[in-house]
């Protein structure tokens, strides 16, 4: 499965710097507690380089008193630094776990302000990676963070130390660590590109796991098993490859500054060896200078690997970026109004509509809705019918001409304003994992339990919740649990009714549902669109035979318009279409 879009480039210092100011920062009193303890953790680093040589000293002079103090030295040194190194990831793990769920919260608020076609961009499981495989790789780096900062400090200690025992050999040192910077970033920005298929490999698989699990009935009703079996596996073997690759080159990491590390301390034998020979070095500060080295040496491995991952993140960054950057097509307009109470007057003029994609799905599309009308739109699949149903609580906006309610351009008032004043049924019930009452009351929030029980009667709804085992507060799990086609669409339309707007869309209320629960829910329109302007999108033909205007629609214009009478009588598209469903004209 191919992932929509693609994430912009970004520097280092912009991607980081931007997590920096937006989620870090905030933490900041938290940051310089951890800072604290890492300049005493870099401290105690300094002190074992010091009590190396003073150690060394101490036994080449026979000083009984200093060698029987030494142990207690070593144990307040040894608490002191594991004290502040747990403190330090302590304070460290709680401001990354409250950065990761801000991140979090951001991405989830970007995406619920999304306009449908930011949202149909990608997958639903391709977007959900962002949330996971995206945000678990920076939070991963930002720990490596952390502790780089405990690592910079221990180098600068034990740097420190051996510039004061010897400046001169402590610059050759440096130089020769100072050389893996070119491979080092070489390195990093193989990983960065290698990164960037990787998180976008991680979103197709998950995209391809979800697509196989939620078909499962077609998938063993068509016997699919193997095809599907045989894609994930592919997709498997792409991260697979990707991941090996990834390992591949970070392992490089390691033996460049190893190589590094031994020509540092042959370099260090061969210039003390000359010094001590000379009668300008001791052994102690020989002996102090390879401790410093050897406390440093893992440290400074870390910090190269710290790079790499940097790299890495740096590709997750730029996904979660790209999601909370990508701009809105349908927005409030500046200076928009609220829409005052409407009487439900829709008219449509000249309006055509092309998809992000290029595709064009309407053209010269004029139509005039009286208020309380029901209108039904009829036509083949692909004839435009959700594309103009989509115009009205503005999903999208029309590329050409306008619509309008009560004369209001849709584009001069707000969004909200608009869309509280219509309700939505349709064939695809959603129910949130909350209570029943609670999924009936997001018809109006802020309702009360006898309204939103009142509204369950008038959809029918009320005797089959009552007999739910705690009724209107059992709790629904996904996807609405165990409820019939029938009752989700009863609760579906208990939402509508308890929101009392005057426009209503229904879209398809009563596909798919047998006789019984489709006599049921017809009742239960009839009370909810009585008085009400409804459009109604209806494949199965008898149930807008008594619409007072239907539209047939073909190639994204409407071909026909009157009533189930006139259209029958012209022996246009939707005679047709009735004649292909019943055989027999009406």
């Amino acid at each position: 499965m191919a992932i929509a879009g693609s994430a912009p480039r970004l520097s280092l210092g912009r991607a980081y710097g931007r997590l920096w100011r937006v989620w870090v920062r905030r933490h900041w009193p938290m940051i310089l507690a951890a800072l604290a303890l890492t300049g005493i953790y870099a401290a105690t680093s300094a002190a074992l380089v010091r009590m190396t040589v003073w150690l060394v000293d101490a036994f080449e002079a026979r000083d009984a008193a200093a060698i029987a103090w030494a142990p207690w030295v070593v144990i307040a040194v040894a608490l002191a630094r594991g004290g502040s190194l747990y403190a330090q990831a302590m304070l460290s793990n709680r401001v990354l776990a409250t950065i990761e769920m801000d991140m979090q919260r951001s991405m989830h608020d970007a995406l619920l302000a999304a306009d449908l076609a930011r949202m149909q961009a990608e997958a639903p499981a391709a977007y959900a990676a962002r949330f996971t495989a995206d945000i678990d790789l920076v939070r991963i780096v930002m720990q490596q963070i952390a502790t780089g900062m405990v690592n910079i400090a221990t180098v600068i200690g034990a740097f420190g130390q051996m510039l004061l025992i010897d400046w001169q050999m402590t610059l050759g040192v440096m130089a020769i660590f100072a050389a893996a910077l070119v491979p080092v970033s070489r390195i990093g920005a193989r990983l960065n590109r290698i990164a960037r298929r990787t998180q976008a490999q991680i979103a197709a698989m998950t995209a391809q796991v979800n697509e196989g699990l939620a078909g499962a009935r077609l998938a063993k009703t068509y016997r699919l098993e193997g095809y599907l079996a045989a894609a994930a596996g592919r997709a498997f073997d792409a991260l697979r490859r990707l991941k090996v690759r990834t390992m591949d080159t970070r392992a490089a990491i390691d033996p460049v500054l190893e190589v590094l590390g031994g020509l540092a301390l042959a370099a260090l034998i061969a210039f003390v060896g000359w010094r001590i020979a000379g009668g300008a070095s001791s052994l102690g500060d020989f002996s102090g200078f390879l401790a410093g080295l050897a406390i440093a040496s893992q440290p400074l491995r870390k910090l190269g690997n710290l790079y790499g991952g940097m790299m890495q993140g740096l590709a997750a960054l730029e996904r979660i970026y790209t999601l909370l950057d990508t701009p809105n097509r349908v927005v409030d307009r500046p200076g928009a109004r609220p829409l005052p109470p409407v009487r439900g007057a829709i008219r449509f003029e000249g309006v055509g509509f092309v998809y992000p994609d290029g595709t064009r799905a309407l053209e010269g599309i004029d139509l005039d809705i009286a208020p309380g009308q029901h209108v039904a739109l009829v036509g083949r699949s692909g004839a435009g019918k959700s594309s103009l149903f989509n115009l009205i609580p503005r999903l999208y906006d029309p590329t050409e001409g306008r619509v309008t309610i009560d004369g209001h351009d849709l584009r001069d008032v707000t969004l909200d304003s608009l869309r509280d004043q219509i309700a939505l049924v349709s064939q695809d019930t959603v129910l949130l994992t909350d209570t029943v009452a609670a999924n009936i009351g997001f018809g109006r929030p802020g309702a009360t339990r006898a309204e939103i029980e009142a509204a369950a009667r008038a959809a029918a709804a009320h005797d089959f919740i009552k007999a739910l085992p705690h009724g209107y507060d059992t709790v629904l799990g996904a996807e609405g649990g165990s409820f019939s086609g029938g009752e989700r669409q009863r609760l579906a339309i208990a939402r509508a009714i308890l929101r009392n707007a005057p426009i209503l869309l229904l879209d398809e209320p009563t596909s798919a549902l047998d006789a019984e629960s489709e006599a049921q829910i017809r009742a239960a329109l009839a009370r909810l669109t009585r008085g009400r302007t409804t459009l109604v999108i209806a494949h199965r033909l008898a149930t807008v035979r008594g619409s007072d205007l239907i539209c047939a629609m073909d190639g994204g214009r409407i071909v026909e318009i009157g009533t189930h009478a006139e259209l029958l009588a012209r022996g246009g598209l939707y005679a047709e279409l009735y004649r292909l469903q019943f055989r027999e004209t009406d």
